[in-house]
């Protein structure tokens, strides 16, 4: 089984590659924008389960915030 950590990293690696295509901004901006969003905090969370969801899920919470 994959560590939480693990499995954070690899979405936050995917959600940034997909908020880089919508809003055509650098890698270096949208990880600023998502580490600034409510959303990472959730992503920390365990009780949110937040970790548990796709990219494309937490992609719409930033874009949807």
């Amino acid at each position: 089984m994959k560590s939480k950590s693990l499995i954070k990293s690899i979405l936050v690696s995917e959600v940034v590659k997909l908020m880089v295509d919508y809003y055509k901004i650098s890698e270096m901006k949208a990880l600023d924008k998502f580490y600034k969003s409510y959303v990472s905090d959730c992503l920390d969370d365990i009780e949110t389960g937040l970790y548990g969801q796709s990219a494309l899920y937490i992609f719409g919470l930033i874009k949807n915030s």
